[in-house]
């Protein structure tokens, strides 16, 4: 399955499938999960990185748990936005995964994302604790709806 634009990524889904959304950081994976209808997208759970082939078991187990038909990876493009070391580490976390499992995958710019949860979340009055606790996941389902309304457009 390919790696797509969002345009040709939709043509690939199987009806009825969630898709789940990705922010892949350095020492966690932020998971979101959309509804059957991919209109909304939720909050789901992190998992702490550690070696690929660990994190790509865990994340599959979650994929065939869940029903997930596609994901939306988010890509860290820069402010300018070149694509620098941590978009070539997401392509290719995103490619030895499509190795693993066969499922369609597009990127998704998540520029700004994290800081757009932090923003929120501090206006919510969350403790620093409770940030660090949600931001990544909060980054994925920030991610994952703005692809979804994206393709619900």
């Amino acid at each position: 399955m390919p790696v797509c634009p969002l345009a040709e990524f939709v043509r690939f889904l199987p009806r009825h499938a969630r898709l789940m959304g990705l922010d892949l950081g350095t020492k966690t994976v932020g998971l979101a999960l959309s509804d059957v209808s991919r209109t909304i997208a939720t909050p789901y759970g992190t998992i702490r990185r550690t070696k690929f082939t660990q994190d790509a078991a865990a994340l599959l187990a979650i994929l065939d748990k869940e029903g997930v038909g596609g994901l939306v990876v988010g890509l860290p493009v820069e402010m300018d936005g070149a694509e620098g070391p941590r978009c070539q580490s997401t392509r290719s976390f995103a490619h030895n995964l499509l190795k693993l499992r066969d499922l369609p995958v597009a990127f998704w710019d998540e520029r700004l994302s994290t800081a757009a949860v932090t923003r929120t979340l501090l206006e919510a009055d969350a403790s620093r604790r409770r940030r660090a606790e949600v931001v990544d996941k909060m980054a994925a389902a920030y991610i994952l709806q703005g692809a979804l309304d994206a393709m619900n457009r």
